[in-house]
């Protein structure tokens, strides 16, 4: 001890410094692998375990209730997808007109009308007791009567979405003339004028822009200009856009001017818009007259009488 003091002298205390910062790095670089180490166990078993989870998944309930699910709809999807009768092929045009594209509408469509029938016929069991009705005789009739509801229940709401879709096409198909008059007379070809139209038409009139596309698409898959417009008309579900693809089709048969044909044909939109405003303005006279005998001429006969009669009962006269 005496011999190592000596020999180290007064770099003893440095010499010590160096010892304990090698312990101290070596202690920190162990700690450093073992974190590294530790980090990379977790991240493999977290891969491990979401493999594992997947195949064990594949045994869940909630598994094979999308499995199941998935499979009903594919077996409805093919059976009337094979199906190719009237009323299916109607179906296929309401679901068109409506917006819904995916080629499983139409299972979607009957499964949902199964479901909600059996739900709103559940309700009712439950619900109609609630109100009184228990053990009455049109107990069971209240219950097939909400079943036959919700089996009705998607074709009001197809019908719906079609009625809005249609006003806002025909609201928009003037307009829709305009902008390819203007397009045809800058110059543009009929492709381009769809295309041009179609995207200043997107914030005011989506569904209208959406069929516009499709025909875009199939212009550029090879269907002349005829075809795509005469399927326009029919996603459209407007007389006048099959008389549009009708006028499209003649002028270019017969050799004559498409920007002259559009522009007769915008004004006589114009004309046909302005003649359903004035339409519906002669109508709300007419329309109004049944509210007004209900509500408005029963209030006026009470607040001009209510004074004779008050004079009347109290014997004034």
């Amino acid at each position: 001890m005496d011999n190592a003091t000596a020999i180290l002298g007064d770099n003893a205390p440095l010499m010590l410094s160096v010892l304990i910062f090698l312990a101290t790095g070596t202690l920190a670089f162990a700690v450093m692998l073992g974190v590294r180490a530790r980090e990379a166990v977790r991240r493999r078993a977290v891969r491990v375990g979401h493999d594992e989870g997947s195949a064990g998944g594949r045994r869940s309930l909630r598994f094979s209730g999308l499995k199941a699910a998935q499979k009903l709809i594919d077996y409805t999807t093919r059976h009337y997808s094979a199906a190719d009768t009237g009323g299916l092929k109607i179906l296929r045009q309401r679901l068109v007109a409506a917006g819904i594209y995916d080629p499983h509408a139409a299972a979607y469509y009957f499964l949902a009308r199964g479901a909600v029938a059996v739900a709103f016929a559940v309700a009712g069991y439950f619900v109609l007791p609630l109100v009184g009705f228990a053990g009455k005789t049109s107990f069971w009739l209240f219950v097939i009567g909400a079943g036959g509801l919700g089996y009705l229940a998607p074709s009001i709401y197809l019908d719906r979405r079609i009625a809005a879709r249609r006003l806002e096409h025909q609201a928009g198909f003037p307009d829709f003339m305009d902008l390819l008059v203007v397009c045809a007379d800058a110059g543009l070809s009929m492709e381009a004028s769809l295309d041009r139209v179609g995207r200043e038409l997107g914030d005011s009139y989506p569904s209208l822009t959406a069929n516009i596309h499709m025909a875009n698409l199939e212009i550029r898959a090879g269907r002349t200009m005829t075809e795509a417009l005469e399927h326009l008309g029919d996603r459209l579900g407007l007389e006048e856009a099959r008389s549009f693809a009708t006028l499209i089709a003649q002028s270019d048969e017969l050799g004559s001017s498409i920007s002259d044909a559009l522009r007769v044909y915008s004004d006589d939109m114009r004309h046909k818009r302005l003649s359903r405003a004035e339409e519906k303005a002669y109508s709300l006279p007419a329309k109004l007259a049944v509210p007004m005998m209900v509500c408005i001429f029963p209030v006026l006969f009470i607040v001009i009488l209510c004074p004779v009669i008050v004079r009347v009962a109290v014997g004034m006269w």
